[in-house]
């Protein structure tokens, strides 16, 4: 195993996931000053077109970010939304009547063949398509109607992160682009997240919990819960830590029976709504003995095992996602090198994953 301590920087274990985390501030700074007035107008010409409903497609890690969009659409504009399966016209060649909808399409890199070709069909079915990637000269982007270019800048871990949280930002641009809505709690972002990546060594500590981990569990609920899964699958596909991501709700219907009191449960708990409606569970949690671990506001903090406060005074809850995942990336990275692995390179996975 490598010596993290005394080798070179060009052989560091994990040096280009700790790299791209670090450009968050910069790459939110960059979307909110060069990428917003684009995505707004982008967001003025779909709407102009009044789509009835809206399908968003994606894998992965964008399919937390499209599961983000589906809660602002909802919330924020009562705009029904439908996660889509993409192989009901892959693999099976269904022919929906996607009339006056909108079929947005997330991808990192926009190059997954499935991806491609789901949006190429939903727009030959009449969708209006657009599609939100780090690459605007990828295949996605040109079958697409309208493109919004992320503007992270080369992401070459194959974790992605600061690709998560641009895509975030840039959803959430775009939806209140659709209804002239207020943005300006966004200015905060950029500083906010470079204060919780100096908050690192607090969750270098936090990571000593999860050493020999053999299963995980994380919540949330409402906005949170994006960032549950999202967190999940940073945990899974760098420490390989079998991390189960559940809504609270969904938590109660079964899946609390395999808590116990050696069970690492982590909760994600929103400021607001969200956090309201999941404290039934973090009761629950607490009656089983769990060890609980809370990522949220700091009162939520001081009643759990332990926890990570986040600076979410005067952040709208619809925001807090983009704070949520930062440290919980950090924790899958500490968690990995002190497993003695490499997040940079997970066994078995690729940067662009070509599914059909």
């Amino acid at each position: 195993m490598t010596d993290t301590t005394t080798a070179p920087q060009s052989e560091q274990p994990g040096r280009i996931m700790s790299r791209e985390m670090a450009e968050q501030p910069e790459v939110l700074r960059r979307i909110l000053e060069a990428g917003a007035p684009k995505i707004r107008e982008t967001a003025r010409l779909v709407a102009a077109k009044k789509p009835r409903f809206v399908l968003l497609t994606a894998r992965g890690t964008s399919d937390h970010a499209a599961l983000y969009a589906k809660y602002l659409l909802e919330v924020r504009l009562g705009v029904p939304c439908g996660l889509s399966s993409m192989s009901t016209i892959t693999a099976y060649g269904a022919k929906p009547d996607l009339r006056d909808v909108l079929v947005i399409t997330v991808s990192q890199s926009g190059g997954s063949p499935d991806l491609v070709a789901s949006t190429r069909a939903a727009r030959d079915a009449g969708a209006l398509t657009l599609s939100v990637t780090n690459n605007p000269d990828s295949p996605l982007a040109a079958v697409s109607e309208h493109h919004i270019d992320v503007l992270a800048g080369p992401e070459k871990a194959l974790p992605a992160t600061k690709t998560y949280t641009a895509s975030l930002l840039a959803l959430y641009l775009f939806v209140e682009g659709l209804h002239d809505g207020d943005v300006s709690a966004t200015a905060a972002l950029p500083e906010l997240a470079a204060q919780l990546l100096d908050r690192q060594p607090e969750i270098r500590t936090l990571a000593a919990r999860y050493r020999f981990a053999e299963r995980m569990v994380i919540t949330s609920r409402g906005y949170g819960l994006p960032t549950a899964k999202e967190a999940a699958l940073k945990l899974m596909e760098t420490s390989y830590i079998p991390a189960l991501a559940y809504s609270g709700a969904d938590l109660l219907h079964g899946p609390l029976a395999m808590v116990d009191n050696i069970s690492p449960v982590i909760a994600v708990v929103p400021d607001g709504k969200g956090g309201e409606v999941l404290q039934p569970v973090l009761d629950r949690l607490r009656g089983r003995g769990a060890d609980l671990v809370v990522v949220g506001p700091k009162g939520q903090v001081e009643q759990a095992s332990a926890g990570f406060a986040l600076p979410t005074d005067g952040v709208p809850e619809e925001l807090q996602p983009i704070l949520e995942i930062i440290p919980l990336h950090l924790l899958a990275y500490e968690v990995t090198i002190a497993r003695g692995q490499d997040p940079d390179a997970p066994r078995a996975l690729a940067k662009v994953t070509e599914t059909r």
